[in-house]
C-alpha cells in the first residue's frame, strides 16, 4: 500500500473519535509499530487534530474530514495558486490556515520518487520558495497545449526550450522539455525560473524531441544495470 493511501486509512479509522491502540493501527495497515509512529508524527505535522501518545493510542479530537478526492493536476495546480495568494495575505490566521492546508495535501499525495532527484526535497521546501514558481504554471500550461516554445531565464542563462509535460512532487512542480539551447532533455524546476516568456514560434514532434522519445530514454536507463 502506498503511503498516500495507507494516511488516508489512517484517518478514516480516527475520524470516529476513538481512541485506537498504534498496534490496533498497524494491524489495520499491515505495518510496523515503527511506522505507525512515524505516520501520527506525519498527520500532526500536517494539522490533523491528533491526541495521543506511544503506548497509550490516538484519536482525532476534532476535525472537518472530507471523503477520499480524486484530483486533476490542473485541479491541484489551481489548489496550489490559490493556496499561495492566501498565504500571503495580511490576514494572519487565514495565511496560517492556507499554510496547514499545503501541508495536508502534500502528505497525502502519491510518493513515486522513481523520477524526481532527491535532491528536490518535495514537500519540505518552504511554502514561499514554492510559492515563487506557481505564477509560472498557467503559462508552461498554455505553452503545452498550444505547443508554443519558451524562453526562460534559469540560474542566469537565457534558453529556448519546448515545453513537454509538467510535474508535481508534493508543492515543487517541474516541467520536462527539449532544450534548443542545450540540444538536450531537461527536468527544470518551475520555482527556479527567474523569467518567462512564450515565443510566437511552434514546434511539432521531431524524432529524438519529444515526450515519447524522453520517456522511452528514461525507462532504458533505469533498466540498465548501474556501472562499476
Amino acid at each position: 500500500m502506498r503511503r498516500a493511501d495507507r494516511l488516508m486509512q489512517l484517518v478514516q479509522i480516527l475520524r470516529d473519535g476513538s481512541l485506537h491502540k498504534a498496534g490496533d493501527l498497524a494491524a489495520a495497515t499491515q505495518v510496523s509499530l515503527r511506522t505507525i509512529y512515524r505516520d501520527m508524527e506525519t498527520l500532526a505535522a500536517s494539522g490533523v487534530p491528533i491526541e495521543g501518545e506511544r503506548g497509550i493510542g490516538y484519536r482525532v479530537i476534532a476535525a472537518i474530514t472530507l471523503p477520499p478526492l480524486n484530483l486533476t493536476m490542473t485541479e491541484v495546480e489551481a489548489l496550489h495558486l490559490g493556496l499561495s495568494a492566501v498565504g500571503h495575505s495580511d490576514d494572519t490566521e487565514l495565511s496560517a490556515a492556507a499554510r496547514a492546508l499545503s501541508a495536508k495535501l502534500d502528505a497525502v499525495m502519491p510518493e513515486d520518487r522513481s523520477r524526481a532527484p532527491a535532491s528536490y526535497g518535495f514537500a519540505v521546501y518552504p511554502f514561499a520558495d514554492a510559492a515563487r514558481g506557481f505564477q509560472h504554471l498557467p503559462v508552461i500550461r498554455q505553452a503545452i497545449r498550444t505547443r508554443q516554445k519558451l524562453e526562460v531565464v534559469l540560474n542566469d542563462q537565457h534558453l529556448t526550450v519546448r515545453p513537454l509535460q509538467l510535474d508535481y512532487w508534493g508543492r515543487l512542480w517541474t516541467c520536462v522539455v527539449w532544450c534548443e539551447t542545450s540540444k538536450e532533455f531537461d527536468d527544470i524546476r518551475v520555482d527556479q525560473i527567474a523569467e518567462m516568456r512564450i515565443l510566437p514560434s511552434l514546434f511539432v514532434d521531431e524524432p529524438g524531441k519529444s515526450l515519447t522519445d524522453y520517456n522511452t530514454r528514461r525507462s532504458a536507463a533505469k533498466a540498465s544495470p548501474p556501472a562499476k
